[in-house]
Order: structure tokens, then sequence, then C-alpha cells
């Protein structure tokens, strides 16, 4: 690159920032409730509120790298399939334990991701060893592709929009849930793992906040 800094040197950075993130953020709320209990800064029933937050906090918080998917789908010159699996497996070795390495999506509207099935063949047995691979599917046939190409987990992706979702997967908000209904029960009979996020949550680029 034009600055002289190599793949794996970006990538073990991006794992040391990982690492100094979770320090500091567990350091800072240790020292917030250190300082409510002997200084006055905190009022009582902010210290009570802290120790519930605590609490109820939950032990791990599971982060998905979806940049070989996401970050990829939209740039406008094709990725070689190489470079997408070099990618996911320095995302795999930087410690990103659960990954959306591609899509199964008509190559029709998303070139990029016309060889979705190469790079899943190509990641190597030790990425797959300790990194759970969660494809993104449209539809039962989006599905069928991913576990034939050794998806390890699914994902499903509805919009709160009903513009975005004509002109995201060509159908209304109702046609996807029914899609998606399909797709989880093709997925419970294989015992797959289904995750699913909705799109436009705070704001659409079609229809606005």
């Amino acid at each position: 690159n034009s600055h002289g800094v190599s793949l794996s040197t970006a990538f073990a950075l991006f794992k040391c920032l990982i690492i100094t993130l979770r320090l500091y953020f567990r350091e800072s709320i240790m020292y917030a409730l250190k300082l409510s209990s002997q200084t006055r800064l905190f009022r009582p029933h902010t210290h009570r509120f802290v120790a519930r937050t605590m609490t109820s906090l939950p032990s791990s918080v599971q982060i998905v790298e979806v940049g070989p998917r996401d970050g990829l789908q939209n740039e406008p010159t094709l990725v070689s399939t190489q470079d997408k699996i070099t990618l996911i497996t320095k995302l795999s070795e930087a410690g990103c334990s659960v990954m959306e390495p591609t899509a199964f999506v008509s190559p029709k509207w998303v070139p990029q991701m016309a060889n979705a099935s190469h790079v899943m063949q190509g990641i190597s047995n030790s990425v797959r060893e300790t990194t759970t691979l969660s494809c993104l599917v449209p539809n039962l046939q989006g599905f069928e592709r991913a576990v034939q190409a050794g998806a390890n987990q699914v994902a499903i992706f509805a919009s709160a929009s009903e513009t975005f979702s004509q002109k995201n997967i060509n159908c209304s908000i109702d046609e996807s849930m029914k899609r998606f209904q399909v797709v989880i029960n093709a997925a419970k009979e294989q015992d797959i793992p289904v995750r699913g996020y909705v799109s436009c949550v705070l704001g659409c680029p079609y229809e606005g906040a």
C-alpha cells in the first residue's frame, strides 16, 4: 500500500485495538464504581444504578465482522476470490470469531458476491475450526447454496422500511417475513443456527428518519 503498512501489520494493530478497548471499558466501569463508593461525586441513587447496570450486563458481547460481505459488496471493482479468502483468513487470525464471509444472493443484483461458493470453498480448515461462518441469505435458494458451500450459520435480514425492502430484496416486508420463515424452518431441520437483523431501524435512505 501507499503508506508501507502490510496487511499482516494492519490486522495485528486491529487485534491490539480490540484488546485495549476491552480493558479500557472494564477498567472505566470499575473506576466509576470505586469512585462512587469513596467520594460524594455520585449521589446514592446513581451508585445504585451503576451497580444494577453492572450486575445486569452480559458476561460477554459477540461482535460479528461483516467486512468481507458488507464491506465489499458495493465496491465497483470486483475483488478476486483469493483476495477475499486472504481477508477472511487475516480477520480470523486477528481474533474475529464470528464473521459474514459472503452472501448467497443473485449475482445479477450484487455482482461482487458472484464468487460466494468459491470463496467458501477456499476457506481453510484452521479458519473453520475457530470461526463461525455466517452467510447472508435472502431466501431458501440462497440458504441451500450456503449450506452446500459449508456455512455453519446463516443470517436473514428484514427491513423496517417498506421502500428499502422493495429496493433491497425486491419484495414487501410481509413477503420477506414469509420467505424468512421458510428459511428458518429449513435451518431447524438441519440444526443450523440463524441470525436475524433489521435494516433501517434509525432511518432509511429513501424514506428518511
